[in-house]
Parts: C-alpha cells; sequence; structure tokens
C-alpha cells in the first residue's frame, strides 16, 4: 500500500471512529435526558421517603415519633406548597414581560413560530407540575 493510500484509510478510519463515538455519546445523552425527565417527581418522592426512613432507623423513632414526623413533614410540604402558590403570580409577570419584549422584535413569520414554542414549553410546564403534585 502506498504512503497515500494508508494516509486516506488512516482518515477515513479517524471519521468513522469520531461519527461512532458521536452516536453513542447521542444515544447515551438521549437515555439519560429521557430518564430524568420522565422520573423527575418519583425520583424526587424516592429520595424524600429514603430521607425519612433514614432518620427513622438512624435515631430508632417510635412508632408515635414516627408518627409525629410524618405529620409535622407533611405540615412542611404543605406550607411551602401555599408558598409556592402565593409566589408564581409574581414570577409570571416577568415572564410575561420578557415574551412581549422578545415578540416586538421579531417579524409576523417569526411571531407564529415563537407563540407555538412558547406554548409547548408551557403545556410542558404543566404536565410537570401536575406530575409532582
Amino acid at each position: 500500500m502506498t504512503l497515500a493510500g494508508r494516509t486516506r484509510l488512516k482518515i477515513w478510519l479517524v471519521l468513522l471512529a469520531v461519527f461512532v463515538l458521536g452516536c453513542v455519546t447521542g444515544v447515551a445523552l438521549t437515555g439519560l435526558y429521557r430518564s430524568r425527565a420522565s422520573s423527575g417527581a418519583e425520583s424526587h418522592e424516592r429520595v424524600m421517603h429514603e430521607r425519612f426512613e433514614r432518620m427513622r432507623t438512624e435515631l430508632n423513632l417510635t412508632d408515635q415519633q414516627t408518627a409525629a414526623v410524618r405529620t409535622i413533614l407533611d405540615e412542611t410540604r404543605n406550607e411551602y406548597r401555599a408558598l409556592r402558590a402565593e409566589l408564581r403570580p409574581r414570577f409570571e409577570e416577568p415572564r410575561m414581560k420578557a415574551r412581549s419584549r422578545i415578540r416586538a422584535l421579531l417579524n409576523s413569520e417569526q411571531q407564529q413560530k415563537f407563540d407555538a414554542m412558547v406554548a409547548q414549553q408551557d403545556a410542558q410546564h404543566d404536565e410537570e407540575q401536575k406530575a409532582k403534585h
């Protein structure tokens, strides 16, 4: 094989290796993203349960203490939910203001695409919120 032939072969092998590594990386990252997105609420619940069980076992809580701690944590979770519900409108205002400012920069075709993107994001956000509660 000539020197030029070997050089070509090496270039093709490097390109093939880069392509294969890119595919493998893409598949791995897609799987990671999907598993995190689909199990966000479930993962949070599992982590909270594990923390509670660890506290219960390491502190050797009695049944009465376990029930009381569970009640305290439930009440606290409800307080956080109420606080989030109270603050959510305050976060909505700057978000809507930013969307209006961005929309004003766009032509009519871009505005239609932007509106579709925003609607999709809002729907996805609503689904995530429902999954959490």
